[in-house]
Parts: structure tokens; sequence; C-alpha cells
């Protein structure tokens, strides 16, 4: 007798935490519910918004924007300061609730990760609706669910529910996509919703009257070829809801750092400088070795007198990009570093690290651009070694012109 193998479609979950920090610093200040409130650097240091609560959000203020300018939007908005070593400790307890259902969790940020739980009995739903219950009672974190067949579509499930939160507060949204509804699902969707479409791309999109998601798979293949390269395909089959990637269980190393200690103090801005940029390049080019990206940069100084002092700031998404390290490690070395006092040791690092990931849309995304120049740069140095490429600066200090 003849057995037909039946192929089951796949529960795969996404799960978002809600203002994470934010949420976490209520936890610990409950003054601050119902607050606008942001975690963040101070504005008289540079500072940044890491996480904003959602009335700080309906002022205006979101993550990445300078302090100074939230206060701007915002003048009563509270600033704390961030403790990201709270944060990820939190973070490791929601993946455990995760890893407690199935070991197939893949972790993309620190509040983000997908799981697939294909294997259990229960309805998609109804494993979201226990799982949030348990982390908002056990943990007291709000978060977002999105329910699909493919990783793609359930991301995009929990970016739709969250943005059809209407009522204060977290949004603790539920969304699935049914098995089969993929493609109706993301056709009404602004082209801009699918993972990948950039704003440039969009409004590149809309002269041949993609406004759509559903509208871009009706271009000609050859067209999608054209404008996106070998991309063109992948993205006409992304945009009708499809996507294969599995959920990869994923064990990352916890930081990848160097550090140089000179043979003599350094004092001079320019050098110190200089070397901050090398030793970002060469972390970013482990990153991009590795495949890995990371959203918390941080730097090390050591004084003459051997005290050691660190400092970090957290990116609102993961990076492996040398100039992107470099400039949020040079901006903690400015508030760090008093002009003129004699450096011993100094290094940069990046942690929080997860498995990079590429966007789909590539020809006209400056962030993918750079990425592609440094990776054809990381091959020129494997082949011809490190000094094959030299900045203009460097030329200039060893006196050739």
């Amino acid at each position: 007798m003849w057995y037909k193998m039946v192929s089951m479609p796949r529960k795969i979950l996404h799960l978002d935490l809600d203002a994470f920090f934010c949420a976490v610093e209520e936890q610990r200040n409950p003054s601050l519910r119902g607050k606008p409130f942001a975690v963040g650097g101070m504005p008289g240091e540079r500072g940044v918004i890491s996480s904003a609560s959602y009335p700080a959000r309906r002022c205006g203020v979101r993550s990445a924007m300078p302090t100074s300018r939230a206060l701007n939007l915002c003048p009563q908005l509270i600033v704390v300061a961030s403790r990201h070593e709270v944060y990820r400790e939190v973070s490791a307890r929601v993946m455990q609730h995760m890893a407690n259902l199935t070991p197939l969790v893949e972790q993309i940020s620190i509040d983000e990760a997908f799981m697939d739980v294909s294997d259990l009995p229960q309805p998609g739903v109804e494993i979201a609706r226990k799982l949030q219950a348990e982390i908002r009672e056990q943990l007291g974190l709000p978060c977002s669910i999105g329910i699909a067949t493919n990783k793609l579509v359930a991301k995009t499930a929990t970016d739709i529910g969250k943005a059809n939160h209407r009522s204060e507060g977290p949004p603790n949204a539920i969304l699935e996509v049914p098995p089969g509804q993929e493609a109706a699902f993301m056709a009404p969707l602004p082209i801009q919703a699918l993972w990948g479409i950039g704003p440039k791309t969009a409004e590149f999109l809309k002269t041949f009257g993609v406004r759509t998601i559903g509208d871009l798979p009706r271009l000609p293949e050859a067209q999608l070829a054209h404008h996106f390269g070998k991309n063109g395909p992948e993205l006409a089959m992304r945009a009708r809801g499809i996507d294969n990637r599995p959920v990869e269980v994923f064990h990352a190393a916890k930081s990848i750092s160097q550090e140089v200690t000179f043979e003599r103090d350094i004092r001079e801005r320019k050098q110190l400088e200089r070397t901050l940029r090398s030793l970002a390049e060469g972390v970013g080019y482990r990153l991009r070795q590795d495949k890995l990206a990371g959203s918390t940069i941080r730097i090390k100084l050591r004084w003459a007198d051997f005290t050691t002092l660190t400092r970090q700031v957290t990116l609102d998404r993961p990076t492996d990009q040398d100039g992107i390290i470099f400039e949020a490690a040079a901006a903690l070395f400015e508030t760090a570093w008093p002009p003129g006092r004699p450096v011993r040791l100094l290094g940069v690092g990046v942690s929080s690290l997860g498995p990079r990931l590429r966007q789909l849309s590539l020809w006209d995304n400056s962030t993918e651009k750079e990425h592609r120049l440094l990776e054809a740069l990381d091959d020129l140095r494997q082949r011809y070694g490190d000094q094959i490429i030299l900045r203009g600066s460097e030329l200039e200090d060893n006196g050739d012109r």
C-alpha cells in the first residue's frame, strides 16, 4: 500500500518586545508609567535616544534621535540613562521562555526573535496568547507577536499589528496570517512595508505604478532584473509572501573587539582618531567574516596611570559597517577623553551580536552599497595583505603625495 506524504504548513512566530528598554525602566520606577520618557544619553553629552515610551512617541520622539532634538519636541520629556547589562539579562529571560516551548528560536536583536512551533499541536494563535500572557505575568513585559507560515510574513504581521494599535500604552498585538493567505495579506500593504524596500526604492517604483506590495509582481521579470539584478525574482517572490528560510538556532560570540597598547603614551588627537578608525575597521572586518552584526558599540581607554574606563552606546539596529562603528566610537571617545590627556591603551568592541540580515533590495540602498564596497575591500586585503588599501590621510601622514 502506498501512502502519500502531506507537507503541513509551518507555524512561525515573530515576537517583538514593545518599547523594551522603557518597559524595563517602568518596572524599576513605576512612577514613569503614562509619562513621556525616553532611555538614552544626556543632551550635553551628544546623547541619542535608544527607546521612547508611547506618550513620548505621540510627541514625535523616536529612537536614534538626538536627545537635544527630542527635548525640543517634548520639553517635559524625562531622560533615563541606559542600563544595557540589565536589558541583556531581561532579554535572556524572555528568550528562555521561548526556548521552553521549542529549541528552534532565532534571536535577531535584543528585543526580537523568531520561533518555529510547527511541531506543537496547538494553533499558532493559542501558543502566541499563552506566551504573551506568560511574559507579561512573569516578567512584566508587553510584547507583540505575528504568526504565519514563514519568517517574512510573520514579521510583517507583527509590524502591521503594532501599526494598527490605536489606544494608549503598548500594542500587545497578536496578528495571524492563515496558511494560504500570505499573498492576499501582503498585497494591499504599501510597498515600503516589504522588507528591503527603502524610501528611495519606493519613490522609484511609484513611477511604474507600484504603490502596494501586490503591484510589484505585476512588473515584467525583465524589468525587475534590470533594476534589481539577481534580487529581482526573489523580490517578486517575497512580494507574494513566499519565504522558505528556516528558523536558524544561532549561538553567537558575546562580542568582537580589538585594542592596542601604545609603545609610548599618546596625547595627539589625530593619531588617536586614526587608531580608533583602524580598530573600528578591524572589528568590522571580523564581523563580516563571521557574518555577524552587533548593536552595542564600546570603547576602552587606559590612561598613563593604568586607570581604565569603558563607554558604550546601543544603536537602533545592528551593524557590521566600519563607518558606523567608527562614528559611534568617535562620539564616545569625544565624551570620555579630556583633550591632551595621554592614552596608554585604546580599544573598540561590538556586542549584542547576531546573524546579519541582508536587505532584499540592494540597488539604491546606501547602506547596502557601502556593504558591497567593504566586501570588495575585504577580498583585496585577503588576497594582497592589509596594506593594499590605505586612506588618503595615511598617505599624507607618511609624506606620500
